[in-house]
């Protein structure tokens, strides 16, 4: 019978110490291991270790190193390797705490013999040195110098001026990522993307800048180590352990070159691996390739090499075969590379060139039915520049100022209207005039006008002709009079108090107008599933509940386009849906709904509307116009629609013109009150004359809006 307790089973351990299999376990987790291994090389600084032990630390030091050297050769981008700085400390590190067990154990056992550190030292000391220890100190200060002196030095060097040239590049660089987003060259996620290896790239080669210094730290503390124990060793040889002076040398010289040289090449592998890591910028694919490919591309080159080679070999006194072998060897790549090249050129022509007629069987009804689909995809915003706006996008001086108010205002109406407006696609058309661009909205001319890159809008904010000499023009956007001046006469214009505004500033205004009386347009099936879905969870359960029993998503989408229509913000998306679910149990009728949710918005409306004093002014339809529109409406329910005589609606037109006229005057900027049930028929009709005026019904005005009549009609 056997008695399990708490602590301890069948085959168990006590309680408190784990298993093996726990301890795998643990070991199986990479940064318990890392863990792990840092502390042992921080143990080994303190404690010492047995030459058997040293002898396996030394075998992994430069089977380390020689890893680090083969993984810098073959990867494709120096990011891929972003891990190096961390690499060279721990690989650094390692180094140090062997240098600090190998000396424990030469100066305590140097007077035993040449394998008191281990066979190891051992053998690098006696092959180098081949019995003579002079020997074996001139290549240890050689390895020293090429190490620290040129390696490290070099990749140094690289490392700090790439460093310094990435930080500076950055700016422009990310200019450069906003403008293709901004174009639609690009989506958000590779903007993303490109961002993150931009600030990746940066932080690698600032942090191999860093890194480089750790080489050189090595290096100085090898020699130190070095001289130290030489000096420590022939001391302790002869003083404490009663050996001759030339035993001393020999045996604790063998020690410490043996020392120096298994810790400095794996050092100097390291480094090398360094310059190459660094050298590598703007290098793309394995080194190998890349060189080859580079070397390759000129044959001449090669054909140079090989007559200046062939000639050396002729001259008295020279080994002929080295050099004669080499020249031919260089003659026969110079061949073959011309030769490639010519065929790589003639396969690149070949596809090139267009297919012939009569020719294209399904591959070629494939090819040729790309492009014709490509060619059907529209563009929702597009801007089209002469030759002379360039500049605009891509200065001189790497400024970029139209993308840049572009991206800003594409912000802006997010914000102030409810919705991303589709990314504007910016083109060179040398068939426009120099300084002619268009802006198309799906394709179509939308508006057009004449800008000078270097030069400033003048205008008057009276309206009448600025006294600036220019060149006398008309502001695209509101039609007003203004006059193109040089940049000098920019402080005398400002002055003088007349509005100054840039080119891109004149295009990107002309932009805005045309988006936001274009907004109901851009407002797409696609944008309008994408804000229900990124609506809170409380307001997509209201979502649920209507979509798609009562109201599809296309009616959602046409209620938000007549709101736009009117510049009305859909930003409170979840306000519009309670009016929408509210007006369901009267109406599905897009214009009817439209209505009741212009009601439940009275107070972004009235906001919208109030002049910086904070009043609402006004100019309300006298009875008289009210009592005429509602007899001109026929139809019941849906089909209702205004007939009413001509006459009349050019007296009323009249009216409206000279009512606001008036106000204007008086410096207000009124809106129109009707009665609910004609203003979408006052609306219709005002819009086709003074598109910029709000028709506001009585029930969109909030109880709480601070109101100013200003006028009647």
């Amino acid at each position: 019978m056997v008695d399990v307790t708490a602590g301890q089973g069948v085959g168990g351990t006590n309680a408190g110490f784990p298993t093996l299999t726990e301890i795998g376990n643990i070991l199986k987790r990479g940064d318990i291991a890392l863990a792990l291994g840092v502390l042992t090389i921080l143990v080994v600084l303190i404690l010492p270790l047995p030459a058997i032990v040293l002898d396996l630390f030394l075998a992994i030091s430069i089977t380390l190193s020689i890893l680090i050297l083969m993984t810098s050769l073959f990867i494709q981008a120096p990011l891929e390797f972003s891990a190096f700085p961390t690499v060279l400390l721990i690989s650094t590190m390692l180094r140090l705490s062997l240098n600090m067990a190998s000396t424990r154990l030469i100066l305590s056992h140097g007077h035993e013999g040449t394998d008191a550190a281990g066979h190891v030292i051992e053998a690098f000391g006696s092959f180098v040195m081949g019995g003579n220890f002079v020997i074996g100190i001139i290549v240890f200060a050689i390895l020293i110098i090429v190490n620290f002196v040129v390696i490290t030095k070099g990749s140094g060097r690289i490392a700090e001026v790439a460093a310094r040239f990435h930080l500076d590049a950055m700016p422009g660089k990310q200019m450069a990522i906003d403008a293709d987003l901004s174009a639609g060259l690009i989506d958000e996620k590779v903007a993303k993307q490109r961002r993150k290896d931009l600030e990746d790239e940066s932080g690698f080669f600032g942090a191999m800048d860093g890194a480089s210094k750790f080489v050189r730290g090595d290096a100085i503390a090898g020699l130190l180590i070095v001289f130290i124990n030489i000096v420590g060793g022939m001391i302790i040889g002869v003083a404490q352990q009663g050996l001759s002076f030339a035993d001393a040398g020999r045996s604790y010289t063998l020690l410490t070159v043996g020392d120096g040289l298994v810790t400095q090449v794996p050092a100097l592998i390291v480094s090398t691996a360094a310059g190459l890591l660094v050298s590598k910028a703007g290098v793309s694919g394995a080194a190998d390739k890349a060189l080859m490919k580079q070397f390759s591309g000129y044959p001449q080159a090669l054909a140079m090499s090989s007559a200046v080679m062939l000639v050396l070999a002729a001259l008295p006194g020279i080994p002929t075969i080295p050099f004669l072998a080499l020249g031919a060897g260089a003659g026969a790549l110079a061949w073959h590379a011309r030769n490639r090249n010519r065929v790589t050129a003639k396969a690149e022509a070949m596809a090139n060139a267009a297919p012939p007629a009569g020719t294209a069987g399904a591959s070629g009804a494939a090819a040729a039915e790309e492009p014709i689909s490509a060619a059907l995809k529209i563009d929702d915003l597009k801007i089209e520049l002469g030759y002379a706006l360039l500049p605009l996008v891509n200065g001189p001086d790497g400024t970029d100022r139209l993308t840049e108010q572009i991206k800003a205002l594409r912000r802006s109406l997010a914000i102030e209207m409810g919705f991303v407006m589709p990314a504007v696609r910016i083109l060179d058309n040398v068939q426009l005039e120099a300084n002619t661009y268009i802006i198309k909205i799906k394709e179509v001319d939308a508006g057009t006008g004449k800008i000078w890159p270097n030069q400033f809008m003048v205008m008057d904010p009276g309206g009448s002709q600025v006294q600036v000499p220019g060149i006398h023009t008309t502001e695209p956007t509101f039609g007003l009079p203004a006059t193109w001046v040089d940049a000098s006469l920019k402080e005398e214009a400002s002055l003088k108090g007349y509005t100054v505004v840039d080119a891109a500033t004149v295009l990107s205004t002309h932009l805005t107008e045309l988006l936001k009386a274009n907004m109901s347009d851009l407002l797409s099936y696609g944008e309008v599933q994408k804000l229900l879905k990124e609506l809170p969870k409380e307001q997509s359960e209201l979502v649920k509940d209507i979509v798609p029993g009562q109201v599809t998503v296309s009616g959602i989408q046409r209620v938000l386009q007549l709101l736009l229509a009117e510049r009305i913000s859909i930003r409170d998306l979840s306000t519009i849906l309670e009016g929408i679910a509210d007006s369901l149990a009267f109406s599905r009728n897009p214009a009817t709904m439209v209505e009741h949710v212009r009601a439940r918005l009275a107070r972004q409306i009235c906001a919208q509307n109030t002049s910086y004093s904070g009043y609402l002014p006004l100019i309300a339809l006298s009875a008289r116009w009210e009592q005429a529109f509602a007899e001109s409406i026929i139809g019941q329910g849906e089909e209702r629609s205004l007939a009413m005589q001509p006459s009349k609606l050019s007296e009323f037109m009249t009216g409206v013109r000279e009512a606001f006229e008036r106000a204007a005057r008086e410096g207000e900027a009124p809106v129109l009150v009707t009665s609910a049930a004609i203003r979408p028929f006052v609306r219709s009709l005002v819009e086709r004359f003074r598109a910029q005026t709000t028709v506001l019904s009585q029930a969109e005005i909030h109880p709480r809006a601070r109101l100013k009549t200003v006028g009647s009609i």
